[in-house]
């Protein structure tokens, strides 16, 4: 059992999910838990936290809020296709690379077709040669595209490569689905109103991430083309998606949407990594692999660099076995936090320089 005065583990930069709730959140948590409420979101809570989100980006959208990032994803993809569709996204998306083949489960065998793209982003390009590539009735119809914002590659699609997909889009008539698992990142970055990195961008559905921000488990999935969200609750609910408490979902929203506090942890895990990249490079010379635009840094470090962290007690992620290591940043993220990384990957450079020598 765990006591109260156990020792605070060090912050790990593997995933921006092992830092714990924000205290807005938290508030909101406890503030939510007062009497008793009607369940399954029929509630004061989730009404709320809905028109918040309708505030936040300045239009009458469809909103639902579900557990995790990979059932919003798949459901929200689900609402969008039969069986007989298609999706194109990027080669290494999310919904691709690591969800298990659930986009395809709840869409009952919606085939997702991958494209490469530099730094995770997809190109009207790819989207054209993709949705061209065959149009006879033995190969999956083109149905909708994916992305993801920011990658995962920590890259965010600037508002001329949205709008040059979103003509793209228009011209093969595809819906356009958003993974915006840190989509607050990605806004943080780019310094543009919500609206105007979605539904005013062509996106129809936008899969917006709480749980990164500071959240425990709730991810809204936002229809901005409302008729896709016909039926969706009895998605979710035959998903295992419909909590009956549903008040703890949406009162996390209330607390993050409060007085821009999903922005400004955004800004500040973006500000990190920032700060992270710049010492990393300046100081261990370790350069990052793709433009560190939201929160999260890419370098490849030698095996034994690795390895030497980890047994100073740090979680190092190898992204993807591609040979280079995630660094994400966090709302909890601290100077200290970054100070304590950079000090032994010197101590390891410093040590190695004396063997060498």
């Amino acid at each position: 059992m765990l006591k109260a005065d156990a020792p605070v583990q060090k912050c790990q930069f593997a995933s921006d999910n092992t830092a714990g709730i924000c205290p807005e959140v938290l508030d909101a948590y406890v503030r939510a838990n007062e009497g008793y409420l009607p369940s399954y979101g029929n509630d004061i809570w989730t009404a709320h936290a809905a028109d918040m989100l309708r505030e936040l980006f300045e239009t009458n959208c469809e909103v639902f809020f579900v557990f995790n990032g990979t059932s919003s994803n798949s459901l929200a993809l689900a609402a969008c296709c039969q069986s007989y569709h298609s999706v194109i996204c990027h080669e290494h998306a999310h919904i691709q690379d690591d969800e298990c083949g659930a986009p395809e489960f709840f869409s009952n065998g919606t085939k997702l077709l991958g494209a490469p793209g530099l730094h995770a982003k997809i190109t009207p390009a790819a989207i054209e040669e993709l949705a061209s590539r065959r149009t006879d009735i033995h190969y999956p119809k083109p149905r909708v595209v994916s992305l993801t914002q920011s990658t995962e590659q920590g890259t965010v699609y600037k508002p001329d490569e949205l709008a040059a997909i979103h003509q793209m889009t228009k011209r093969f008539k595809l819906a356009t689905h958003m993974d915006g698992a840190r989509f607050a990142n990605a806004v943080a970055s780019l310094g543009i109103s919500p609206k105007a990195a979605t539904w005013q961008a062509g996106i129809d559905v936008l899969c917006f991430g709480g749980t990164k921000n500071g959240m425990v488990n709730s991810e809204a999935v936002i229809f901005f083309n409302r008729a896709l969200a016909q039926d969706f609750e009895y998605r979710c609910k035959q998903a295992g998606q419909l909590a009956s408490k549903m008040r703890f979902h949406a009162a996390g929203w209330v607390g993050m949407l409060e007085n821009g506090v999903w922005l400004k942890y955004a800004q500040h895990a973006n500000r990190c990594a920032a700060k992270l990249a710049s010492r990393l490079e300046v100081e261990a010379k370790l350069i990052p692999a793709h433009p560190v635009e939201a929160n999260a840094v890419f370098v490849a470090m030698p095996k034994d660099l690795i390895q030497y962290l980890r047994d100073q007690g740090w979680v190092i992620y190898s992204f993807i076995g591609s040979g280079v290591v995630r660094l994400m940043c966090s709302w909890r993220t601290s100077e200290a936090d970054i100070n304590s990384l950079l000090t032994d990957v010197l101590a390891y450079q410093a040590k190695n320089r004396l063997v060498a020598a």
